[in-house]
Parts: C-alpha cells; structure tokens; sequence
C-alpha cells in the first residue's frame, strides 16, 4: 500500500552538473535551482492528468524568457553608457 502524500517532500537532484531541488506536494510538483526561490518548472497533478502539462511547461519556459529578456544584462549597460559618455566628449 503507497503513502498518502499529505505533505511537501523535496529532494535534491543533479542534472548536467546543475544541483536542483524537487519538491513534490499535494498539489504538484516543481523544479528549482538551488539557492534559488523561483522554480524553473512547475506542474499541477490535474495538468498532467488533463494533457495540458506540455502547454504548462511551454508557458512557463515563455515566461521565463520574456523575464529575461526584460531585464537588462548589467555589464552591458555600463558598456553602452561608457560608449555614449565617448562620443559625447569628442
């Protein structure tokens, strides 16, 4: 006989040299790097049931793109100020 899953139960798993924690809730389950606080991935039990896990994962992966897209890389932004301040002396 299996084990109700009542409670959140996180593991730690390493996939390409990358360690991610797992957590798995009676909700779902969802994927973070570690050390971080937003998971990479993130499925609901009914979305899987339903088949709309893949639709899921698309949306999330689009999102995160879009978020990085947003904000800007901080090295490149000093670079392109520097260029200005050049062009702005001469």
């Amino acid at each position: 006989m299996a084990t109700v899953l009542d409670k959140e139960l996180k593991r730690q798993v390493t996939v390409d040299g990358v360690d991610y924690t797992v957590a798995v809730n009676p909700e779902g389950v969802r994927l973070t790097g570690k050390g971080k606080r937003r998971p990479e991935v993130e499925l609901r039990w009914r979305d899987l049931l339903s088949g709309e896990a893949a639709l899921a994962v698309a949306l999330n992966a689009s999102l995160a793109k879009a978020h990085a897209a947003i904000q800007p890389d901080a090295e490149g932004a000093s670079r392109t100020s520097k260029r200005a301040s050049k062009k702005r002396a001469r």
